[in-house]
């Protein structure tokens, strides 16, 4: 099987040609939307995993009919066991696992009063935990063939900030960071890794407002697919489907202060529509 790693001498990039892949969330919106694009750029394999196995298993046969690239599966991914054995069913049906898109995530309102303890304890689960055991999972193989990639879902709410809900914004923001350690931890043994941060998708979560990431519009799930195909084959970090989070990013980074004083505002302008 080719190598995920890129090839310095001859400039290749990474191609998901023949590859084995895993997608958590895979029941729909972004999940369903990647599987669709993984598969017409070749994918050997694909193994969707989402907690209603049975919309799963209907979603992985509506995108490949034949059953022979595409499966679904039951899993809960804040169960470290579940996504072990998503992973030793993906390697015993397609072979190694080459890319897993740990992808699986949802909303969750309240500021620090409101929202109770077991709200963050579940957004924690859920979008920190799941990562790692995703990591634990497939990087002892990847590190052995010197070879795999990583695409952790996370937000723009992870770089900036929704500011209707502190534990999705703090969540997703431990997501960023934990891609990041990821990658300065197994970056020179071949591991890739990526991290999806968009604002508003036209999913189940689409935001309502500007100030939960409808700032830039919301984007169709096949438009963000494309984003992360480009992204994976260029082999870069930041996933952004909404490009203007970039330059978001760098103004919070010249002048925290400027940025705090302009997400204030921007939650007052937030409130403000709500209630009028």
């Amino acid at each position: 099987m080719p190598s995920l790693a890129k090839n310095e001498t001859e400039g290749e990039n990474m191609e998901l040609q023949d590859k084995v892949v895993v997608i958590t969330g895979g029941s729909g919106g972004i999940g369903r939307a990647m599987a669709k694009a993984f598969l017409q750029e070749g994918a050997k394999g694909i193994c969707l995993a989402d907690l209603d196995g049975n919309m799963t298993k209907q979603v992985a046969l509506e995108l490949d009919p034949s059953g022979e690239r595409c499966i679904g599966m039951q899993c809960d991914v804040t169960s470290q066991s579940d996504i072990q054995s998503l992973a030793d069913t993906t390697k015993a049906e397609f072979g190694p696992i080459d890319l897993f898109c740990s992808n699986a995530g949802a909303g969750a309102g309240g500021l620090l009063t409101e929202a109770e303890d077991a709200i963050w304890q579940n957004q924690w689960e859920l979008h920190v935990m799941s990562h790692l055991y995703a990591a634990r999972a497939v990087l002892p193989d990847m590190i052995s063939r010197r070879s795999g990639y990583l695409l952790n879902t996370a937000s723009a709410a992870g770089l900036l900030a929704a500011i209707g809900s502190g534990p999705y914004t703090v969540t997703k923001a431990a997501a960023v960071k934990l891609a990041e350690f990821i990658s300065i931890t197994h970056g020179e043994e071949g591991i890739k890794v990526s991290v999806l941060c968009p604002q508003g998708v036209n999913t189940a979560m689409a935001p309502k407002s500007k100030g939960d990431g409808q700032t830039d519009g919301i984007i169709e799930p096949e438009a963000l697919a494309e984003v992360v195909v480009e992204t994976i084959r260029e082999e870069r970090f930041y996933v952004l489907p909404h490009p203007e989070v970039k330059e978001y990013v760098r103004r919070k980074g010249e002048d925290v202060d400027r940025w705090l004083h302009g997400m204030r505002r921007l939650r007052k302008q937030s409130i403000e529509e709500s209630s009028g």
